[in-house]
């Protein structure tokens, strides 16, 4: 993909907000990226929205905030790849020459949802099944670890490091402190055998992401690739573990238009929600055989310092989880590290990013949609 770069980026803090407003948290972000991209707001040409729980007419709040009446906008809701949906909108829109420059924003307000018990459609396999997510991710961990041999230390493994990262990241939910193996496994059980330091929590926070035409700037990075796929139908009578397919199919045809190899990429975020499915995914991604993923992290392979770190940022299982939100962080996270302003958490490698968001698993797909892109230093 050639033309399409990313001129600025920018996040809100990740943490339980309540007492703001949706508008508030995008505001912090867009006011970051517009100024990282060095432009004004009326140089915005469309605005893309990416959510899953923001309020109705969220797009038009944003647009008026700017005062940029009769821009282009829409919103798109992909679950939890809801901003990497958006992001891949303003991509192409972009290298097809539908616009110069667009404002992507991924936010969503989590701390003000589900005071009680959440509901289940009757018409989803969910709601049948008593299986919500963590259920869901449950049945892979279960199934991977039986097929591979693989423990529970190797699974713990994955949030001992993302939380070890995070400690390092300012705009992160939890920072407390980097559990050890025995901790993870101790802590509640939520759905065996993922423990509750095994899962990510949910948190309100926004990210800005400014794409554009090719220009004389030294801070853009160049958009290689950008592929979108939808799921496929799954439930647990599938042969195949949950999420894989999806993750798999998004990843060739990402590094098809990269013309690159999974060795060539230096540093990754990917969608941590749950430790297995930091696992699942490298795998689906090409780091590692299938079954050989679970080795990585207790290798050292995937740490900060490692050949290729994996979510330097902490990822979901420390920055949180703002779904519509999350994509977009992931992307920030990714410049950062690609211009080597990331501060203590920067990695030593980094010409070449990876991000890979899934988004959900509702109504028996193996993923709503599953977004993989890749940047580079020019």
């Amino acid at each position: 993909m050639t033309g399409v770069m990313l001129w600025g980026v920018g996040t809100s803090q990740y943490r339980l907000q309540p007492e703001k407003r949706v508008e508030e948290l995008a505001w912090t972000a867009i006011a970051e990226a517009v100024a990282d991209a060095g432009i004004q707001p009326w140089q915005i040409e469309a605005i893309v929205v990416g959510t899953v729980f923001g309020p109705p007419g969220v797009a038009t709040r944003v647009q008026r905030g700017l005062g940029l009446p009769g821009v282009p906008m829409w919103t798109v809701e992909n679950a939890c790849a809801s901003g990497t949906s958006a992001y891949h909108e303003a991509v192409e829109a972009v290298r097809r020459g539908r616009f110069g420059c667009v404002l992507v924003l991924g936010v969503d307000q989590m701390s003000t949802l589900f005071s009680g018990a959440i509901v289940p459609e009757a018409t989803d396999p969910e709601g049948a099944s008593s299986l919500p997510l963590p259920g869901l991710y449950a049945l892979q961990a279960q199934r991977y670890m039986q097929e591979f041999g693989v423990t529970p230390e190797q699974l713990a493994a994955i949030a001992v490091k993302n939380k070890r990262n995070g400690l390092d990241n300012p705009r992160a939910q939890l920072r407390d402190k980097a559990p050890t193996i025995e901790e993870v496994l101790s802590s509640r059980m939520i759905a065996e055998p993922l423990t509750f330091l095994q899962c990510c929590p949910t948190t309100d926070g926004a990210g800005a992401v400014i794409v554009g035409r090719e220009r004389n700037n030294p801070n853009d990075l160049r958009i290689e690739a950008s592929a979108m796929v939808s799921g496929a139908l799954w439930d647990h009578r599938s042969p195949d573990v949950w999420g894989y397919a999806s993750v798999a199919r998004a990843a060739e045809q990402a590094y098809e238009q990269a013309g690159r190899s999974p060795a060539e990429i230096d540093v990754l975020e990917v969608h941590d929600a749950f430790t297995i499915g930091e696992i699942i995914t490298l795998e689906a991604l090409g780091l590692a055989p299938r079954g050989k993923g679970a080795e990585l992290a207790p290798s050292g392979h995937t740490a900060r310092d490692g050949a290729q770190p994996v979510n330097p940022s902490g990822g979901l299982l420390s920055r949180g989880h703002p779904l519509g939100g999350t994509g977009t962080a992931q992307i920030a996270e990714i410049a950062w590290q690609l211009r080597g302003t990331a501060g203590a958490r920067q990695v030593a490698r980094h010409r070449v990013g990876l991000v890979e968001t899934m988004g959900g698993g509702a109504a028996g797909m193996d993923g709503n949609a599953c977004v993989v892109t890749i940047l580079s230093v020019p």
